[in-house]
Order: C-alpha cells, then structure tokens, then sequence
C-alpha cells in the first residue's frame, strides 16, 4: 500500500482515470479493466479509480499505479450504491486498494449504518486513505468534521437534491476548495481537457475522468449524436 504522503505527491495536479465498466456494459470483466488501467498509465495518468475487489486485484497486478477504490452494489432499502455498508468496505480492505471510497451523502445507508460508523471501522482496520463522494457543499463540510482524508464531487447529480447540471460541478469544486482543509478531487461529468483544466483553476487538487475516456459506447455515442444534429440542419 502506498504512503499517504508519496500518493498525495503523485496525485496533486494530475489526472486520475475511473476504468469502470458495469455487468450490462461491453467492457465488463477484470482483464479488460487491468488492460485499460495499463492504457490509462501508458497515458500518464497519476492512479486508477476502480469498481469491485476483482478488478483491483487485477489491476494491482499489472500496474503500480494507486487505486482508488469502490464497490457499487444495489440495496433495495437505500439509494447508497457506492460502498454501502460494511460488507463493501471489507472487500476493498481485503483487495489492499490504497483508498477506500465511500458514499459520504446524507441519505439513508442499507441497514441504518451511519457514515460516521463507516470511518471509524475503517480507521480501526486498515491504513488505507478515506475518499468521500458528495454531492453537496454542506455533505463535504460533514465528511471534513468526520476526519477523512479527500473528498470527491462524484455525485453532484447524482441525488435529488443536488445541481442536475449538464457540466461539471464547479462551483461546488470551488466552494469546497475554499475551505482549504483537505484535498477536493473534481469528477462527475469531466468531459474534455478544457473542463480538466477549468476544474483544477477551481481549485480541485487533482481530477478524475471516467466516461470520456474508459466507456467507448458513450464516446461514440456523443459523436453519433453530434454528426446526426449537423445532419438534420442541413437536410
């Protein structure tokens, strides 16, 4: 595991690839996600954010970059998909990933855990860096409080109740990054370098970009859509 000091070193700045692809997606399955983790450090990418203790394991394997890691899993009593409840964070200890995310929003967590129960069991079990996903300034500001480490705008969006915005959540980067207290990583919707760019001028301590450059379907799906507009004007 990485020492938290040499990750924040090689993190700050920089961009952080997700190499994700879920069950129903194309690119489904550990040895693609290993492959495209070895793309993504090819490409100079600073560390992985990563789904499911398969997938960190095989892409520690293959590449020394950091991992990031998550694991999505649906509850039927609760909205909370990313880390939900204990199980999750035992399998991403297990996988050794070098930060354990999780979900860091108000809403209700699968088996009424609190968050703050979350942090604590980690704290006890491992050394591993605590990333929180937020969705809003007041979210971050708890998560700060609660002693983790970094904190992410992953789910502005992603809520009811937070900005449904078609561009990345500046000003929450900018809000959050004011505070000066812990590193803030932009994503959520990071499309383009410029956005990159304008996300890190915001403040953000480094960027994760997922989508844009680890989901083809998606990629070609926004060219398709672009060339079908242009086509519909002209005819």
């Amino acid at each position: 595991m990485i020492d938290k000091q040499e990750l924040m070193e090689q993190i700050r700045g920089n961009i952080i690839v997700s190499c994700q692809a879920l069950k129903d997606e194309p690119l489904h399955g550990s040895e693609i996600m290993a492959k495209m983790a070895i793309a993504a450090e090819q490409g100079g990418a600073c560390a992985i954010r990563a789904n499911s203790k398969e997938d960190i394991l095989a892409i520690k394997l293959v590449t020394k970059l950091p991992v990031i890691g998550i694991v999505k899993r649906d509850y039927p009593d609760s909205d909370v998909f990313i880390t939900p409840t204990l199980k999750e964070v035992k399998e991403l200890l297990d996988a050794k990933t070098d930060v354990v995310t999780i979900d860091a929003t108000s809403r209700k967590r699968p088996g009424n855990l609190s968050l703050e129960e979350i942090v604590n069991y980690i704290r006890s079990q491992s050394s591993a860096m605590i990333m929180a996903d937020v969705s809003t300034f007041e979210e971050g500001v708890m998560a700060i409080e609660l002693g983790v480490d970094l904190i992410s705008t992953t789910l502005s969006g992603y809520t009811a109740y937070s900005p449904q915005l078609q561009e990345p959540d500046f000003q929450l980067i900018e809000r959050l990054s004011i505070l000066n207290k812990i590193p803030i990583i932009a994503e959520g919707r990071i499309s383009t370098p410029s956005e990159a760019k304008k996300a890190l001028e915001c403040g953000a301590f480094s960027v994760v970009v997922g989508s844009a450059i680890t989901r083809p379907q998606l990629i070609t799906k926004r060219f398709v859509e672009e060339v079908t507009y242009l086509n519909r004007n002209i005819t």
